[in-house]
C-alpha cells in the first residue's frame, strides 16, 4: 500500500509539474494569438473605417482591449509564483480571466454577431485538453453563461450595445445563435477531452512500450556483451557491423579498428576462405572452422563458425561469426598428450634400465679387470679407457632414466625459497659452467619467501634451467634469475639472450628425449616438468628463433601448502 501511494503521489507530482510548463506556454500562446487579432483588427480599421463605428475607434478600444490583455498576462505571471502548488486553481483563474476577454471583445467587436465568439472555443479546447472533461464541460458552462448573457442583456436592451447604429437582432435569430453556441461549446468540450484522453492514453502506452524495448535492448546490449564467446555482425558486403567486448580480447583489437572494416581484417580469415564459408553457410548447418591468429609474440587458437543473420521477417541482412579462443584447451590437450607420453616412456626407460643395469654392471667390471691385466699395452690402454669411459657415460644415462621414471619420494617441508635461489646463483656464478662473457643478474622481490616443498627438487629445477641457458649462450649473454612472490604463486623466471627456439622446439621442450644441445640425453627439462607437475605447480616457455628464452616456473606459495600441512596433522593428531 505505502509502495502505491508513493507511487501515485510520484505521478501527481509529474502531473502537475506538467500542468504548470503548459499554462506557460498557454500564456504565451494566448497573448501572440490575441494581439495577432488585436492587431489585424486595428489595421482594418485603418484600412476600411466604414466597416467599424467611428466612435469605437475614437475611444481606442483596440487599444483598451490589447491593455486589458496585457495586464491580465502579467497577472497570470504572477500568480504562477504564488500559486505554484496548485496548477489546476491556475488553470481555472485564466480560463475565467479570458472568458471574460473574450466577452468583452465581442460586445465591442460586433456583439451578438461578432465572429469573436469563436475564440471561446480555444479556451474550451485548451481546458478539455489540460484538465480533461470535467474542466471542459465547466469552461463551456461558463463560456455560454457569459455569452447568454451577453446576447439576452443587448437584446432586451439592459446593455447599451457598442454600435450605436447596429439593428436589432430578430427573436429568432437569438435563439439559434444560442442553440449553435451552445451546441458548439459542449460538443467542443466533450470531443476535445474525448481525443485528448485518447491522445494521453496513447502516448502512455507509447512510453511504456518505448520503456520495456529499451529496457530489452539494453538486457540484450548486456547479454551480447558478457557472453565469453567472441561474436561479430557483419552486412551482405562483408563489412563488420557489430563486435562484442570478448571478441575484441580475443582479437587483441580496438572496436574502431574492426567496424565498417571488412571481414578479413580481423584476422580471422582471408577473402576466399570468407566467400567459401559465407556460401556454405545457407546450403547447410554453419561450419567450425579452427585457425591460428597471431597475436603479438604468442599465436592464438581461435575455433569460430559462420551463420546467416536475418531479421524477424526471414530476410537475410547479414552473416554472424561466433568464435572462442581454444589456446588454453589446446594447452591443455598438449599438457595430457605429454603426460600420457611421459607415462608410456617411463615406464620404457625403466624397463630398459632394469634390462641394461645388469649387463652393463658386468661389462665394467669386465673391462675394469682387463685394464689391470694389460697395464703395459699402451694401444689396449686406449682401448679400455674409451670402453671406461663410454660405460661410465651410459651409466649416467641410465641413472637419468630411472630418475625420471621413479623419482625419488618428495619431501615437504617448509623453506625460503629467495634464499635458495640467492645461494644457488652464487654457486653457479663462481662454477666453470659461466665463462668471462656471461654476465649472471638475479632479482629477488621480495629478498624472503616462503614455500612448502622439496628445497632439493627446486635447486635441481633451478640448475636445469640455468644450465641450459648457459648452454643456449655459447658465445656469451646475460642470464636473469628473478624470483617475485605474485599472490599464491612463486614465480621463477629464468631468461636467457641466447639462440631462442623454433615453435616445435618450444612444443617439444619438455618432452623426454627431446634434446636440442649436442651430447644430452632430454631428460633434464622432462624431470623439471615432473618436479613442477608434482609441486602442483605451473611451466611455461616463451622463445623465438634468435630472441632468447624466458622459462617461467610458477610455485604454490606456502601459505596454501601450510594450509593443508595443518590439516593433515590437525587429522593425524
Amino acid at each position: 500500500m505505502r509502495a502505491r501511494a508513493a507511487a501515485a503521489a510520484a505521478q501527481l507530482a509529474v502531473s502537475m509539474l506538467a500542468l504548470e510548463r503548459y499554462l506557460r506556454w498557454y500564456i504565451a500562446v494566448r497573448m501572440v494569438a490575441i494581439t495577432s487579432v488585436l492587431l489585424s483588427v486595428f489595421l482594418l480599421q485603418l484600412a476600411n473605417p466604414a466597416l467599424f463605428q467611428v466612435e469605437a475607434l475614437r475611444s481606442n478600444i483596440v487599444f483598451l482591449l490589447a491593455g486589458m490583455t496585457f495586464a491580465a498576462t502579467l497577472l497570470y505571471i504572477a500568480l504562477l509564483r504564488l500559486l505554484r502548488r496548485h496548477p489546476a486553481a491556475q488553470a481555472y483563474i485564466q480560463f475565467s480571466g479570458d472568458l471574460l476577454l473574450i466577452t468583452v471583445m465581442v460586445y465591442y467587436l460586433g456583439g451578438a454577431g461578432s465572429p469573436f465568439s469563436l475564440l471561446y472555443l480555444i479556451i474550451i479546447a485548451v481546458a478539455a485538453t489540460l484538465l480533461r472533461r470535467r474542466a471542459g464541460v465547466i469552461v463551456a458552462t461558463l463560456a455560454f453563461a457569459c455569452y447568454a448573457a451577453l446576447v439576452v442583456a443587448l437584446d432586451n436592451g439592459w446593455l447599451r450595445p457598442a454600435d450605436a447604429v447596429a439593428e436589432r437582432q430578430p427573436e429568432w435569430r437569438v435563439t439559434y445563435n444560442l442553440g449553435v453556441h451552445f451546441f458548439g461549446f459542449y460538443a467542443v468540450a466533450l470531443l476535445t477531452s474525448y481525443l485528448a484522453q485518447s491522445a494521453t492514453q496513447a502516448e502512455r502506452e507509447l512510453l511504456e512500450k518505448s520503456g520495456h524495448l529499451a529496457d530489452l535492448q539494453v538486457v540484450h546490449r548486456d547479454v551480447i556483451q558478457s557472453i565469453s564467446s567472441g561474436l561479430i555482425t557483419t552486412d551482405l558486403e562483408g563489412l563488420i557491423t557489430s563486435a562484442n567486448q570478448a571478441a575484441l580480447a580475443i582479437l587483441r583489437k580496438e572496436e574502431g579498428e574492426l567496424l565498417g572494416a571488412p571481414i578479413p581484417r580481423s584476422g580471422l580469415l582471408s577473402a576466399r576462405e570468407w566467400a567459401e564459408l559465407t556460401a556454405a553457410s545457407a546450403q547447410r548447418e554453419p561450419l567450425r572452422v579452427e585457425v591460428q591468429v597471431p597475436s603479438g609474440v604468442e599465436i592464438v587458437h581461435v575455433g569460430f563458425s559462420v551463420s546467416q543473420l536475418s531479421d524477424a521477417f526471414g530476410t537475410h541482412r547479414g552473416f554472424i561469426v561466433i568464435f572462442q579462443d581454444l589456446t588454453s584447451y589446446r594447452r591443455m590437450e598438449d599438457e595430457l598428450r605429454m603426460k600420457d607420453r611421459m607415462a608410456a616412456v617411463g615406464e620404457l626407460a625403466a624397463g630398459l634400465a632394469h634390462e641394461i643395469g645388469n649387463p652393463l654392471a658386468a661389462i665394467s667390471g669386465s673391462v675394469q679387470m682387463l685394464s689391470s691385466a694389460l697395464a703395459g699395452d699402451a694401444a689396449h690402454r686406449r682401448l679400455i679407457d674409451i670402453l671406461l669411459k663410454e660405460s661410465h657415460r651410459l651409466d649416467r644415462t641410465i641413472k637419468g632414466f630411472l630418475r625420471f621414471a621413479r623419482p625419488r619420494e618428495r619431501a615437504s617441508v617448509p623453506f625460503d625459497v629467495a634464499r635458495l635461489l640467492a645461494e644457488n646463483v652464487e654457486l653457479l656464478s663462481n662454477s666453470e659452467e659461466v665463462s668471462e662473457r656471461h654476465r649472471v643478474e638475479v632479482e629477488l622481490a621480495p629478498p624472503s619467501a616462503r614455500l612448502v616443498g622439496d628445497p632439493d627438487q627446486v635447486s635441481q629445477i633451478f640448475w636445469n634451467l640455468a644450465r641450459n641457458a648457459l648452454r643456449a649462450m655459447p658465445d656469451g649473454g646475460i642470464l636473469q634469475v628473478r624470483g617475485t612472490l605474485e599472490g599464491d604463486f612463486y614465480r621463477l623466471q629464468v631468461i636467457d639472450t641466447g639462440r631462442g627456439m623454433s615453435e616445435h622446439q618450444r612444443a617439444n621442450l619438455f618432452h623426454p628425449f627431446q634434446s636440442f644441445f649436442d651430447g644430452g640425453t632430454g631428460i633434464g627439462m622432462a624431470i623439471v616438468y615432473r618436479i613442477v607437475e608434482e609441486h602442483g605447480g605451473r611451466l611455461h616457455a616463451d622463445a623465438t628463433p634468435g630472441g632468447g628464452t624466458t622459462l617461467t616456473v610458477e610455485l604454490p606459495a606456502a601459505a596454501g601448502a601450510e594450509s593443508v600441512e595443518s590439516a593433515a596433522h590437525g587429522v593425524l593428531g
